[in-house]
């Protein structure tokens, strides 16, 4: 027996049961089985003795048959008909005008009628627990997808009208593109394309160096493009789920030539892909290697300077975390901290939550016991069920029925490039963040130090993208009320991703770009309520890039010259970005 964290018993897997758990993370995806039949079992329990709820859902049920009946009746013989239900913002699968037409508007207006029905019976049921209520309603909801009529080729109109504009020769490419996706899962080989993004030669191009090593991370050092700088540099720790060039893709759309453009040194942090060996690396060590050391690092290069740094997703958890340390053991290397969509509460962390219960967090514990790593597929896969709609089913009908390929790019090509997560740290990420959320409440312990976010007291730039899945953003905005600083909150149109890669110019910049922001002083408490802010933020068209940049010039102080980036030697050589550790698989 082992403690976790925070004290219960926390009991080591017993290797007679690996080999079963591993079959069945296999087939659910690394979903735990148990998790999901106690949320259903809870649901359904107290549903049965509610007979109040029961009778709602039959009178509902019976006035959307009726509603449903009088729409098919009408929009027959009157195509203007007022639709029984309108479909979520975010939902565009029957946008298409085809949808419009009968009777594919009558399978269209079952569909929404039903899944509303659905969201009403595994809502408010109670007695179920918050969590439950959450989970069943989540696993519901990925079951009515799966039986969307967009997802039949003989019910979606759209591919009924290729199917025969094409005589179905779009099937037989279909078959060819899903037997070519199935090899590559099989193979455990990354999707066809990507060879043409590797990182140096289609991806990754800044110039610049590795100017410093550890055991978990190479630090790049990238060169100036303007003849003077501003004295801080920018110090940018990535998460560790990923590898770092999201944030130097192509030329067009990286933020980090963009910010050596614009006349600031930088320097970002890039991660080893951990393999079974590192299986006792601790959050602990992630913390050291990649915050303290690299900061370390950055000052003995760039002296009698303090640091804007920043951290992105759960780099930014890493570098709030780091931020705290630096508080407690009253040390001031820091000049500005920015978190770009990364929590630092994670008592709402949104969907990916659904995941994190001691049942699913037990079942990915044994499954990195044996392997000693969790393999970012995994990671990938739950980042998948959380929008499905978008990531699964969109391919589904785009590529396998309507026979078309999508064509790769430099982010899909980043995003399948995924690393390892040691199996300690990982556990201890779930177990003291996410289960216990020991930084937002003051408990979390480094190496024996109690550190808390109200030690930060540096100007704190804190970004959330609107359509976040993996960090929403009313999560990350509780930093502003955790943290003693002032603070700029900024949120950007957008994903998790998209919304951060967000060119100011050039041809990759997004036109419609927009994002709402406001400044918070030291002396002026942040609402408590997110959408109280959303109400009364300044809108601005554009990229959050630039508002940063300025953001950040106005806490520098002077120029200096150019800082040329040193010749430093590992094994007799110069490590040229993006360094070694992005090549490994």
């Amino acid at each position: 027996m082992t403690a976790s964290p925070n004290g219960r018993p926390a009991p080591r897997p017993d290797p007679l049961d690996l080999p079963l758990k591993s079959a069945l993370v296999r087939m659910a995806n690394g979903i735990s089985p148990a998790s999901v039949a106690l949320a259903h079992v809870d649901w359904l329990t107290h549903l049965a003795v509610l007979p109040s709820k029961q009778s709602a859902l039959a009178t509902s049920a019976w006035l959307k048959g009726l509603g449903w009946w009088n729409y098919v009746a009408r929009s027959s013989w009157q195509p203007d008909t007022p639709h029984c239900i309108e479909a979520p913002p975010d939902d565009r699968r029957f946008s298409h005008a085809e949808w419009q037409l009968p009777p594919f508007n009558a399978l269209a207006q079952a569909f929404l009628l039903t899944q509303q029905w659905w969201g009403e019976a595994t809502t408010d049921v109670r007695g179920v627990s918050q969590h439950h209520e959450d989970v069943t309603a989540f696993t519901v909801r990925q079951w009515l997808d799966m039986l969307s009529p967009s997802n039949s080729p003989v019910l979606n109109p759209q591919v009924l009208r290729e199917t025969a504009r094409q005589g179905g020769v779009n099937f037989l490419h279909g078959c060819g593109n899903w037997w070519r996706d199935a090899l590559a899962v099989a193979a455990g080989g990354p999707p066809r394309g990507v060879e043409a993004f590797r990182p140096g030669e289609a991806v990754a191009l800044t110039p610049g160096k590795v100017v410093h090593r550890n055991a978990l991370v190479e630090l790049i050092q990238y060169a100036p493009t303007t003849a003077k700088v501003r004295k801080e540099p920018v110090l940018i720790v990535p998460s560790w789920i990923m590898k770092y060039y999201i944030l130097d893709l192509t030329p067009d759309d990286s933020l980090v030539k963009y910010l050596v453009d614009q006349g600031h040194t930088v320097f970002i942090v890039s991660w080893r892909n951990p393999d079974a060996a590192d299986r006792d690396i601790g959050l602990d060590d992630y913390l050291d290697a990649g915050v303290l050391d690299t900061v370390a690092a950055v000052q003995r290069l760039c002296p009698d300077t303090a640091i804007h740094a920043a951290g992105y997703c759960l780099g930014g958890t890493l570098l709030a975390m780091g931020a705290a340390v630096f508080g407690a053991r009253k040390e001031h290397p820091l000049k500005t901290v920015t978190l770009i969509a990364g929590q630092v509460d994670f008592q709402e962390p949104g969907e990916l939550g659904l995941f994190m219960d001691e049942s699913q967090v037990a079942f990915l514990e044994d499954l990195m016991a044996e392997s000693g790593v969790l393999d970012g597929r995994r990671m990938a896969g739950a980042f998948q069920l959380i929008n499905s709609k978008d990531l699964v089913w969109s391919k589904l009908l785009h590529e396998y029925l309507m026979g078309a390929e999508t064509p790769m790019n430099a982010l899909r090509a980043w995003n399948a490039d995924a690393t390892r997560l040691p199996a300690r740290m990982h556990g201890e990420y779930l177990r003291r963040l996410y289960m216990d959320n020991q930084l937002a409440d003051g408990e979390y312990r480094f190496r024996g130090l109690p550190i808390c976010l109200r030690s930060i007291r540096v100007p704190l730039f804190v970004l959330g993208t609107e359509r976040d899945h993996v960090s929403p953003w009313p999560s990350v905005f509780k930093v502003l009320r955790l943290a003693h600083a002032p603070a700029r909150f900024v949120l950007t149109a957008g994903g998790h991703n998209v919304g951060v890669v967000n060119p100011v110019s050039g041809p990759a910049a997004n036109a419609k770009a927009s994002y709402r922001w406001a400044d918070h002083p030291l002396d002026e408490q942040p609402p408590a309520d997110p959408q109280a802010w959303l109400a009364a933020a300044q809108p601005e068209r554009g990229s959050w890039w630039a508002c940063w940049n300025t953001w950040l010039h106005h806490h520098g102080s002077a120029y200096v010259p150019a800082r040329k980036v040193p010749d430093v030697r590992f094994d007799g050589k110069v490590v040229p970005a993006p360094g070694t550790h992005v090549f490994q698989q």
